[in-house]
C-alpha cells in the first residue's frame, strides 16, 4: 500500500511525541515542524523526500530521522560557552560564498584565506558542531585573536594520515579521515611545508569539499590535467563543496590556479594570499 503523507504525517507523530514539543503539518506545503514549545526553535522536514526515504529503506530511515532531528533540536535549546571547551573549537574552511551571517542574522566569525576560501570557526559538539558568531565572543570577552590561536593550535592536533596514489608519474595523497575537518587541515602549517620539503616537483593542495585534502606532487604536465579533473569530481560529490580550484602551494602562500588542458597553470588574477 502506498505511503500517503498523512500516514507519514502520523509515523512522524507517533516518533516526536515529546512533552516539551509541538509539532505541525503544513497540507498547503506538504510539510512537517518539530519545535520546542518555550521557544519555537524547530525544524521542518518535507513529507514526500521522508516518504521517499522510507520507501527505499524502511523504518531504518525513519530511525535515522529521528535521530537527526533530536540532535538539531537539541544543539538548538543548549547555551554554548567556549570557555573550558578551547579543545572543541576548531577552523573550518568554506567558500567565500559561504553567508557571513546565520539563519537568526547573527555575525559569523570569519577571516579572509584565499580568494576562493574563507575560514570559519566551530565548536565541536560531538555528532554536529555549531559555528561561532560576534555575540559569542562578546559574550565571553574573547578576541577574535584568542579563537584564532587556539583553532589553529587544534588543527594541528588533528591526524595527518594520507593515502598515497601515483598516477602518470605524479604523486597524490589524499586525507579522509571523517571527522569534518580534513579541509582545515589546509591550515596546518607545518603539514604544508612537510609535504613542500618532501615533493619532488611543484605542490598543488586542492579542498574540494570538507571531507577531503589533496596534495598533488606534479612532477609533468599531464599532473596538471589529473588533478584538476579529480578536483572537480569530488568538488560535484561533496556534501559541503569549497571549491573546484586547486592551489600551487609557494613560498608559505597558496595561490588558486586555473588549470588549462596540457598546459602548466597560471596563476589566478588578483587572488589573496593565506594569513
Amino acid at each position: 500500500m502506498k505511503m500517503t503523507s498523512i500516514k507519514m504525517k502520523k509515523k512522524l507523530e507517533e516518533r516526536m511525541n515529546n512533552p516539551e514539543w509541538n509539532t505541525s503539518f503544513n497540507r498547503d506545503k506538504d510539510t512537517f515542524r518539530i519545535e520546542w514549545k518555550h521557544s519555537h526553535q524547530g525544524i521542518t522536514v518535507t513529507i514526500p523526500n521522508i516518504i521517499a526515504k522510507y520507501e527505499r529503506r524502511g523504518e531504518a530511515a525513519l530511525d535515522e530521522l529521528e535521530d537527526h532531528i533530536e540532535e538539531a533540536l537539541r544543539i538548538m535549546d543548549q547555551t554554548n560557552e567556549l570557555s573550558g571547551k578551547e579543545k572543541n573549537i576548531f577552523p573550518v574552511i568554506r567558500a567565500t560564498s559561504f553567508p557571513k551571517k546565520s539563519k537568526s542574522g547573527k555575525q559569523m566569525v570569519v577571516t579572509e584565506h584565499t580568494a576562493e576560501t574563507r575560514i570559519y570557526y566551530a565548536l565541536d559538539l560531538g555528532k554536529s558542531y555549531q559555528l561561532i558568531d560576534q555575540s559569542m565572543l562578546e559574550e565571553e570577552e574573547w578576541t577574535q585573536e584568542r579563537l584564532e590561536e587556539v583553532a589553529a593550535f587544534n588543527v594541528r592536533s588533528l591526524p595527518t594520515d594520507m593515502n598515497h596514489d601515483q598516477v602518470a608519474g605524479n604523486d597524490f595523497y589524499f586525507m579522509a579521515s571523517q571527522d569534518g575537518y580534513d579541509a582545515s587541515r589546509i591550515l596546518n602549517e607545518s603539514l604544508l611545508e612537510e609535504m613542500k620539503a618532501n615533493s619532488k616537483g611543484e605542490l598543488a593542495v586542492a579542498v574540494p569539499h570538507q571531507d577531503v585534502l589533496i596534495f598533488a606532487d606534479i612532477q609533468n604536465k599531464m599532473g596538471y590535467d589529473i588533478l584538476a579533473q579529480m578536483t572537480m569530481k569530488f568538488f560535484a560529490e561533496g556534501r559541503v563543496p569549497i571549491t573546484s580550484l586547486p592551489f600551487m602551494y609557494e613560498d608559505k602562500h597558496l595561490e588558486p590556479v586555473f588549470i588549462l588542458a596540457k598546459n602548466k597553470p597560471e596563476t589566478q588574477q588578483n587572488s589573496g594570499e593565506d594569513e
